[in-house]
């Protein structure tokens, strides 16, 4: 699962999988909830779920999206959910030089790990230059770790007891926000498992805390710890009795006793676990929006609008032009017409994004023009000059016919050399939404002459021809997002492990022929660079805007519709601060449970 994990690694927000366990991860599990719950000792808990299994309990070897690691795990800084500001988290404060180059993290005093044993700055280090900086061990932390245009690491040292700095190689304005946020893991348990070697000369680590490891020898830092695991039914965490945090009168955080993730598959039953209050919470789909919005009375769950997600959905062609063993990676006659500025402004206005609101989110969504997310400081909407799509066929059909294409007797759509415009494109299949949307966006496509065939596919056979093979043509999919541009970066580094629409081979892939870059593309790269650079908030604000013209412009990602991120929770917690940002539990060590 490459993309997905590519996808939150370069966005760091540890409590963002806890929105999809409550916001998309519908729930129902092989065993009801309700009988785990009147089984176990009846003690403050949350029932909520996840749709497959762990793959690892190991965090830097994650490729799942969500997982457990928001749990269990804490880093230097965090952030508010409410405010959309840094807050301290294991680090109870820090200082900038005041060249911005180096910054110092004080830690907290009398932190444990939750075997008891203190943590301290050596932890802190270790965690950076031994697991993360480590090119034995391969985590794409590293992707975004990286900084300016050598893509140098930060440097990390101790400096005594309860201080530890890092040094940046040049200013990087996102550094506190993008690179301090990691989990700090636990030396004195991971230390040797990092130095031993097995017999292939690689670190025994990497076969460290799979799934099958006995809970209790996972050792963490955040506000719960493993309790349970039981194969493709559920997951459970009980509250880590040495965590930091503190209520106001001076009572041990976090208040919820016991948090049990069933595993489930079917979003249909999921929602009848919900009404039958099998389950705490559950994502609110268009589907189920106006089913549910009559029950909330009568069910004692409350529905939470968070205005639009985070998220981004989008349509993008495979613009990569170069060859693997002599053969091109897209037919030509079609990589000229993905290649073609026109043709892509004309499938932008073809496209009929309102419909698709009215249609498939009922009503329930936006229109999306831009890959920053519109709760950023940094997005530029429309009205401040943001180039726009909106559904106009007679444009559409304007600019194919400037571009050289044409229509036969039967209107088709061809190109000059008289080959019929069509092409396939794909989907993760099992996304109900992402398939609705396809299907809209096939018959759109038909009123300007092409014919689409639009092909769901399993999400591994999927994220394989994308990031591996680039066996593909068009697709459909989308990214998260948050507050910070740079955490993006690898989208649009031309060499970043995310720049879908004109990938070059990331290591142990076979090389590729005649990979080019295009001057928009690389334009944006470097407008990410300098953006980093950039100290001053106003100038930063002009370079990601710029960035957004330049993609508006070009259309490397045709931006669809943004949903908005509902949940429904019952009304028996207390304490829940909902956000678009970070969901319903994102503070989950001041929710209280009320009955």
């Amino acid at each position: 699962m490459k993309i997905f994990s590519k996808i939150f690694l370069s966005i760091k927000h540890f409590w963002l999988p806890i929105i999809f366990i409550s916001a998309i991860a519908l729930t129902i599990s092989a065993c009801n909830p309700a009988n785990f719950k009147s089984a176990s000792a009846q003690v403050p808990q949350l029932v909520s779920a996840i749709l497959s299994d762990p793959k690892t309990f190991n965090f830097p070897l994650s490729q799942e999206f969500p997982n457990v690691f928001p749990l269990i795990y804490e880093g230097l800084i965090t952030e508010n959910y409410d405010t959309g500001k840094v807050e301290p988290a294991l680090a109870e404060s820090w200082q900038f030089s005041d060249d911005k180059l180096k910054i110092v993290f004080t830690l907290r005093e009398g932190l444990k790990w939750s075997d008891g044993q203190p943590l301290t700055v050596d932890d802190v280090v270790f965690t950076y230059n031994d697991i993360y900086f480590n090119k034995a061990i391969p985590t794409d932390v590293r992707d975004v770790l990286r900084i300016g245009e050598s893509g140098k690491l930060p440097s990390v040292k101790k400096i005594d007891e309860r201080r530890v700095e890092f040094i940046v190689p040049e200013p990087f304005a996102p550094f506190l926000r993008s690179a301090t946020g990691y989990p700090i893991l636990p030396a004195h348990t991971l230390e040797k498992s990092v130095k031993t070697k097995d017999q292939e000369g690689k670190p025994i680590f990497l076969s460290q805390w799979g799934v099958d490891t006995p809970p209790d020898q996972i050792i963490v830092n955040g506000p719960y710890k493993l309790e349970r695991y039981d194969t493709s039914q559920r997951v459970v965490f009980r509250r880590n009795p040495y965590y930091w945090r503190k209520g106001l009168k001076g009572e041990s955080q976090p208040y919820i006793e016991r948090i049990v993730w069933q595993i489930v598959e079917s979003t249909d039953t999921a929602l009848l676990q919900f009404r039958s209050a099998g389950l705490d919470s559950v994502g609110v789909s268009p589907d189920y929006f106006s089913l549910l919005k009559v029950q909330e009375k009568q069910g004692n769950f409350k529905i939470y609008n968070g205005g639009p997600t985070t998220s981004t959905s989008f349509v993008w062609f495979n613009l990569n032009k170069g060859k693997r063993n002599g053969k091109p990676l897209v037919n030509p006659v079609k990589s000229r017409w993905f290649n073609n500025l026109q043709f892509r402004q004309a499938i932008a206005y073809a496209i009929d994004r309102q419909t698709i609101i009215n249609n498939t989110f009922r009503g329930l969504g936006t229109t999306q023009n831009s890959p920053i997310s519109v709760q950023s400081p940094y997005y530029l909407s429309p009205e401040e000059g943001l180039k726009v799509y909106d559904y106009n066929l007679k444009k559409s059909k304007d600019l194919l016919l400037k571009a050289g294409f044409k229509y036969n007797d039967k209107n088709q759509l061809v190109d000059a050399e008289g080959n019929r415009v069509r092409f396939t494109l794909l989907t993760n299949a099992g996304n109900k939404i992402r398939e609705a949307m396809g299907s809209q966006i096939k018959q759109h496509l038909s009123k300007i002459g092409i014919q689409v065939d639009f092909t769901p596919i399993a999400w591994n056979t999927f994220t394989d021809k994308i990031s591996d093979s680039l066996d593909w043509e068009a697709s459909l999919m989308g990214l998260t997002g948050g507050l910070e541009p740079n955490d993006g970066a690898n989208v649009w580094n031309p060499e970043g492990g995310l720049h879908m629409f004109n990938q070059k081979p990331q290591p142990g892939q076979q090389p590729i022929e005649g990979w080019e870059v295009a001057p928009w593309e690389a334009k944006i790269g470097q407008l990410y660079i300098k953006g980093a650079r950039e100290l001053d908030e106003a100038k930063r604000k002009e370079i990601y805007a710029e960035t957004q013209q330049i993609t508006q412009e070009n259309l490397p990602f045709i931006y669809l519709v943004n949903a908005l991120s509902l949940s429904a929770v019952r009304n028996r917690f207390e304490g829940i601060r909902f956000s678009a940002l970070g969901g319903a539990f994102w503070n989950i060590h001041e929710i209280k449970v009320i009955d």
